[in-house]
């Protein structure tokens, strides 16, 4: 295995009748000998269909000695029966467990970084869960927690391919109570969060922001709706007055065409949607969700659960390990930052 210069990565176990298990194994076999070397935190049982071993290990320093024969799991002692194809309330201690113990060990340093397996949200909240997602509940933990030196708390999910780094300003709202949800000052505070990141975790010296705008057009100058004119100019104007290079705001049926996309680093977009639908195009199998803004590194497979495909040995691992090689370039860009 390469060297690997920074601590394991913590891979939580996810749902465990999801495709979780199954991709997690396959990302190790991808990963044994190149690395980066990283641990899950499960019941090890999940992982019986495994063509290899599985290595119980008691601390995250383990793992690096452990991978290169087995799979390293920290166990957390709380057994789990899951039958493949189905979500379970009754998993969900042991899935909100594997995500705390996974943060934990990366705000101690024991881990370089937190990559999470899909979760099936209403079997969480069936089970206890009072978070709409992984993104609130990450953010609930390290709240409080120091941020690195010229960082702001506050997260922000970026979808990061090959070809594009898309930002969805609002996220799992209605459409209607996402455009209320649009106000100058949160374009501001969430597009200065990914300079940021892209300065410090992405190694990019001077980035440059794309906005788009939220109506046809980008409202044609308030003729199809004032939101463009009125809440998104003033936005990017302070931006550009904070020393950022930013364009927009832009239509967005225009700036995600190859050319356009030459032109910056990052696209922030005023909906979900607008932001998702190129990421995917572009990138389904290797697109990877990470959060911005937290005092940790969180990245994440752009897919869900999978119930339908999950114990029939076809999910595909891509998306899961692309995100375990990109926390680990994460993790090192941030270490030589410091």
């Amino acid at each position: 295995m390469s060297p690997n210069p920074g601590p394991p990565i913590a891979l939580t176990m996810g749902e465990p009748g999801g495709v979780g298990p199954e991709i997690t194994i396959k990302a190790y076999e991808a990963l044994r000998v190149s690395g980066p070397a990283f641990f899950a935190i499960a019941d090890p049982a999940v992982y019986a269909r495994a063509p290899f071993p599985v290595s119980a290990i008691s601390a995250p320093s383990d793992a690096g000695r452990a991978f290169v024969r087995a799979l390293p799991v920290i166990d957390l002692e709380m057994p789990v029966s899951a039958t493949a194809g189905k979500a379970a309330a009754a998993s969900a201690p042991c899935v909100i467990a594997s995500i705390e113990r996974a943060v934990g060990y990366a705000l101690s340093g024991g881990a370089a970084a937190v990559v999470t397996n899909p979760i099936q949200k209403a079997s969480l909240i069936a089970g206890g869960f009072r978070f709409p997602g992984h993104t609130e509940f990450l953010e609930s933990l390290t709240a409080g927690t120091p941020m690195p030196q010229g960082r702001r708390f506050g997260s922000v999910m970026m979808i990061a391919g090959p070809a594009l780094r898309s930002v969805p300003l609002t996220i799992h709202l209605p459409v209607r109570k996402a455009i209320e949800a649009l106000t100058t000052e949160m374009i501001v505070d969430k597009s200065m969060i990914v300079v940021e990141a892209l300065k410090q975790d992405f190694g990019i010296g001077a980035p440059r922001l794309a906005i788009s705008g939220l109506n046809p057009h980008a409202g044609e100058g308030g003729a199809i709706g004032t939101e463009d004119r009125d809440i998104i100019v003033p936005a990017i104007e302070r931006l550009r007055r904070l020393g950022v290079s930013v364009v927009g705001p832009l239509p967005a049926d225009t700036m995600f065409h190859a050319e356009a996309r030459k032109s910056y680093d990052a696209a922030l977009c005023m909906l979900h949607d607008q932001a998702l639908i190129p990421a995917k195009t572009l990138a389904f199998h290797d697109a990877v969700n990470v959060t911005l803004g937290l005092p940790i590194i969180r990245t994440s497979p752009d897919h869900g659960t999978a119930l339908d495909i999950a114990g029939k040995g076809t999910a595909d691992p891509s998306s899961l390990i692309a995100a375990i090689r990109l926390a680990a370039s994460m993790a090192a860009t941030r270490r030589a930052a410091q």
